[in-house]
């Protein structure tokens, strides 16, 4: 997929006005995800994503603490300015779902497993709990 197709989907996905609106909120994203995901599933991630994607997320140092899900769409919040937690979950959601569909399940379900609680929702999966050894 090439970068301007995957601004594209995030822009129907979001109904953004414009791409550039599209290509803003992507690369905001990209870019906070990219400090929380590491390992393997991070490498995997980004050879999937356009060659832009894959620099934006690859090009974010580790953070130093884990934050949840809602956590994250308020940093997302933070560095787009006038977004509330609303528009800013709306904002992940749009970019995170496309990035699902490039990720095959297992990678997906991998990502989701290593991020704190929170994040299956953004990427447009349930969130399933573990109990000793199964889901629920």
């Amino acid at each position: 997929m090439r970068w301007s197709e995957f601004v594209a989907q995030v822009r129907e996905r979001g109904q953004y006005p414009t791409a550039k609106e599209a290509e803003r909120v992507s690369r905001i994203v990209l870019s906070a995800l990219g400090g929380h995901l590491t390992g393997a599933e991070r490498t995997e991630l980004a050879v999937r994503l356009p060659q832009e994607g894959m620099c934006v997320l690859t090009g974010q140092l580790k953070v130093t603490k884990p934050l949840s899900g809602a956590q994250f769409v308020d940093s997302v919040a933070a560095r787009i300015e006038g977004a509330t937690p609303a528009t800013a979950r709306w904002d992940v959601s749009s970019v995170l779902s496309v990035v699902a569909e490039l990720a095959d399940k297992d990678l997906l379900d991998r990502i989701i497993d290593r991020l704190p609680p929170g994040y299956a929702l953004l990427f447009g999966r349930a969130q399933l709990t573990r109990r000793a050894g199964q889901l629920v």
